[in-house]
């Protein structure tokens, strides 16, 4: 295993993070033997949220006794003081832990939710006094917007960032850079693109060869994907030529019909949140959770079925994206 510095938060971490969303559909037996062999082999870093229905217990139970040896970063949708408040309490207790590493606000997608949960009612005040009395350690903020993540980096207050980073999505490029040159730690999730990737120890090199990035979580289900991610390290961790236009090659490939979810198709007219529901329908065909993404899908107001056709969203995607013809793909996956 191979390990660096997560920014200034003098975290010494594994290149390589365990991605807690996948041990959602194993039993806690499993995921617990999975994370087990994952300190064996030397991962410290593993990352949950309280959206993850049971990761973060399933984790508490595995980490029994073994606290001192990982880093855990959890994450809260919650947008105000109350309700992260009540988020940090859940997750130390899920955890069995008396304090988390990091805690971040999750998935923050535009410069007024960013704003709400800086506000003094917000729910980064409630990540401070949590700071304060010593139940978390760092606060960090993930999300799916480059511009959402470009201006909590002007506001100084994160120590750490999260966004996707792999083969057919790179746009984050400048914002690593920018983020290390300022110390803020870099978490790549989604290295393999939701699973898209087939071939793990290429987009794993991809993304540990980019020098600003941390840590990357690949998510992980068993002991074979732990295994499989980690034989990263028995290779050249730079790409040869030869990789380099393979790389290229996956990128046209895959890239032309890949939602990045930057967020830029929206509003939509219709109400409809299609990077959600892209994500959704990456989870159930490639995560194998069927049952956690339709709940979530259809639990929005409005699904793909709610597509009127305009073709506004096409019109502001920066990839061009065939985003209605995306959608129809998404009623026959869901069934509606």
């Amino acid at each position: 295993m191979k390990y660096g510095i997560l920014g200034t938060t003098g975290l010494k971490v594994s290149l390589i993070g365990f991605g807690g969303i996948p041990i959602q559909r194993c039993s806690k037996e499993e995921a617990v033997k999975t994370i087990s062999r994952a300190q064996e082999l030397g991962v410290n870093f593993i990352d949950t949220a309280r959206g993850y229905t049971v990761s973060e217990s399933y984790i508490g139970e595995a980490l029994k006794g073994n606290r001192d040896k990982w880093i855990i970063a959890s994450k809260s949708m919650a947008r105000d003081r109350n309700s992260m408040d009540k988020d940090i309490e859940t997750t130390l207790k899920n955890l069995n832990t008396d304090y988390i590493d990091l805690y971040q606000l999750h998935n923050v997608r535009t410069e007024e939710e960013l704003n709400k949960v800086l506000d003094e009612e917000g729910a980064y005040r409630s990540l401070e006094r949590a700071k304060e009395k010593g139940l978390i350690g760092h606060i960090g903020i993930t999300s799916h917007s480059v511009d959402a993540l470009e201006l909590a980096l002007d506001t100084g207050k994160f120590e750490t960032i999260m966004y996707p980073y792999n083969i057919v999505e790179t746009q984050a490029r400048a914002l690593f850079k920018r983020a290390s040159g300022l110390g803020v730690g870099v978490i790549a999730m989604k290295p393999l693109a939701g699973g898209l990737l087939q071939d793990v120890l290429l987009a794993l090199k991809f993304v540990l060869e980019n020098q600003d990035i941390s840590v990357a979580i690949p998510g992980m289900a068993t002991v074979e994907e732990l295994e499989a991610n980690l034989k990263v390290f028995d290779n050249d961790m730079f790409l040869s030529e030869d990789e380099k236009i393979k790389v290229q090659k996956m990128a046209e490939e895959l890239g032309s019909d890949f939602c990045r979810r930057c967020g830029y198709c929206q509003p939509c007219p219709a109400g409809i949140d299609m990077p959600s529901i892209f994500t959704f329908q990456a989870y159930k065909e490639r995560y194998d959770l069927a049952d956690w993404a339709e709940g979530r899908y259809f639990n929005l107001k409005k699904t793909a079925k709610d597509c009127a056709k305009c073709g506004e969203c096409e019109t502001k995607c920066p990839y061009n994206l065939p985003i209605r013809n995306m959608l129809e793909k998404v009623k026959e996956v869901f069934g509606g």
